[in-house]
């Protein structure tokens, strides 16, 4: 499994304000803490960068200005590769590890990359809301999945002995 975090965009993973990097907790949606830790580490720092992408998201929905519009499609695009990259990752380490609810773990990652594939063309078909609704999906996605459901792959994983 690769140990480095995947190469995300410049101005998705930093979004400025007058030339300032917004980082404070109040413009987060969603703070990375112990209750999403699976304790497998390629998984948690990979996850790490899910909740980066869903904040710098959020902050440029914040700003509201003419960078949303850039900020929002460069964003999404990493937001895709990323995903894809994760969700292989942590297939391949699904199928090591043989982990019975393989196949309804892939659904549900399926069913977010939907998710994502239609925010990006309700965008481009007008709908400049867009942005706002869909970062709150990233976060119920943080919220529910990755606490809940990849902590039951992990503790399955634990009860095999497997770190990683």
């Amino acid at each position: 499994m690769p140990k480095s975090l995947y190469n995300i965009p410049v101005m998705a993973r930093m979004y400025y304000q007058n030339g300032e990097l917004l980082k404070n907790k109040e413009q987060e949606i969603v703070s990375w803490g112990k209750k999403f830790r699976t304790g497998i580490k390629f998984i948690d720092e990979q996850h790490r960068e899910l909740v980066t992408l869903t904040n710098n998201l959020y902050r440029a929905c914040l700003a509201g200005d003419g960078r949303l519009d850039l900020v929002f499609k460069e964003c999404m695009s990493a937001m895709v590769d990323y995903v894809g990259y994760h969700f292989n990752a942590e297939s391949e380490f699904l199928e090591k590890i043989n982990y019975p609810e393989h196949k309804e773990h892939k659904s549900q990652h399926d069913t977010l990359i939907k998710e994502i594939l239609t925010a990006v063309s309700e965008y481009n078909s007008g709908k400049k809301y867009t942005p706002n609704v869909f970062v709150r999906t990233l976060r119920d996605w943080v919220f529910s999945h990755i606490a809940y459901q990849d902590k039951a792959f992990a503790l399955y994983a634990a009860e095999k002995g497997i770190k990683e």
